[in-house]
């Protein structure tokens, strides 16, 4: 079976799930908010490309410093991400919590071209996290609740592909930029301002606003409270998979010291630093969709678990393999091939779990978990590297990994009738 329970919530809205033909083609609505990540992503791979080195090699951060700082980028959405699926619920208005969280996330763009020290970027990079925090669990609601149960993994593959192509463009972009401006960060910057706020204004004009239900007392049921929201920590297969989130994430090292380490295991020049995560993204594009159908047939758990073996094995290529011109082609195609098995059959692993006017909050329970442990992690492999060198930091995450893959298998262990 999957990640989840087979059982559907008796509010969850599965009539379209019985059909045929149409009912599996993805939703409308799938297709738009993917083009929303798409010019979104543009925007902000545009900056994550480049930041490592503009932080360690043109403000000189330690990799204490830049681990910290790359904590708050990746670990702070995880503090709002449950405000915004909570508030998302409660005001039954999706597409309004989304929008605020592009919009902030847009204007704070334009202020990495005034900050320059640590206390400076972090508040930057903080508030654009919080939006970030704000529109993941409302977004990834609206996909969910669009969308027959059977195909949840086919549907989030889709928007996750349609994502990933624009993490592809948003490197290309800043590596030519970086190869043709004269003040190629401040250019790059300000480039990625102007590309966020067309995000916006696509989710503003076609996103399709409060969703409507059935007639009846569902358009009228009471603002999901606190008390609500909290009663889902009851349910077992939402605490596994939270806590299993959790404890992978711990062992998993953040795509900038990944693409720092395969840049000195490899001997890549700084120029062509930016193209890394291009490689990436590739994979993930390719690979989303069909895994994500694939996920759907023998199981989320499946899927979930192979993803980070193929992780287990980039870290352990990194390690080992000497320097050779495959090596950054295989350490790539492995980290592409885990974000493709993983981001988006997790929260297709709650559509059977969390009743649909909690569903926002549901996925924002599991992914705040996720989202905490990496910024430890990421807190954690940066004092590693700065005290013991980047080989034993990178072992330590190796051999910790293995040993949550393998609670994780445990945990999520099917039962009963399920594969």
């Amino acid at each position: 079976m999957y990640l989840t329970d087979r059982s559907t919530p008796p509010d969850a809205d599965t009539g379209t799930a019985r059909g045929r033909g149409p009912a599996r083609k993805v939703a409308p609505v799938v297709l738009v908010l993917g083009t929303v990540s798409l010019i979104t992503d543009i925007s902000s791979e545009m900056v994550t490309a480049v930041l490592p080195l503009y932080l360690v090699t043109r403000l000189g951060f330690s990799p204490l410093g830049f681990g910290t700082l790359d904590g708050v980028y990746n670990g702070v959405s995880a503090l709002v991400q449950l405000t915004g699926g909570h508030l998302a619920d409660r005001v039954r208005n999706h597409k309004l919590m989304a929008g605020l969280g592009y919009g902030l996330s847009a204007l704070c763009k334009p202020l990495l071209l005034l900050a320059s020290s640590v206390g400076t970027l972090g508040t930057v990079l903080a508030l654009e996290r919080t939006g970030k925090g704000l529109r993941t669990a409302p977004r990834d609601a609206m996909i969910s609740l669009s969308t027959p149960s059977a195909n949840q993994g086919r549907a989030f593959g889709v928007h996750r592909a349609m994502d990933t192509t624009g993490a592809m463009l948003g490197p290309l972009a800043a590596f030519l930029i970086l190869r043709t401006a004269a003040d190629g960060y401040d250019a790059v910057f300000g480039v990625s301002a102007c590309v966020a706020v067309l995000g916006v204004l696509v989710l503003v004009l076609f996103v399709p606003g409060r969703r409507r239900g059935a007639p009846g007392a569902k358009e009228h049921r009471p603002p999901v409270g606190v008390r609500e929201a909290l009663a889902l920590l009851r349910l077992p297969r939402l605490r596994a998979l939270a806590g299993c989130a959790a404890l992978l994430g711990l062992t998993t090292v953040s795509d900038a010291f990944v693409y720092l380490l395969l840049q000195r295991r490899a001997g890549i020049g700084d120029e062509w630093f930016t193209l890394l995560p291009l490689g990436t993204a590739a994979v993930f594009l390719l690979l989303a969709v069909p895994l994500g159908a694939l996920a759907d047939r023998i199981g989320r758990r499946t899927v979930f678990l192979a993803g980070h073996a193929g992780l287990l094995t980039a870290y352990a290529l990194l390690l080992w393999t000497p320097s050779t011109p495959a090596l950054p082609l295989l350490v790539l195609a492995l980290h592409g091939s885990f974000y493709a098995a993983t981001d988006g059959v997790l929260p297709a692993a709650l559509a059977d779990v969390v009743p649909e006017q909690l569903r926002a909050t549901g996925l924002a329970v599991v992914g705040t978990s996720q989202a905490l442990a990496r910024f430890c992690c990421s807190l954690a492999f940066g004092a590693a590297w700065t005290v013991w060198g980047d080989g034993p930091a990178l072992a330590g995450s190796a051999v910790g990994l293995l040993c949550c893959a393998a609670v994780a298998g445990m945990v999520l262990r099917p039962t009963g009738g399920e594969r």
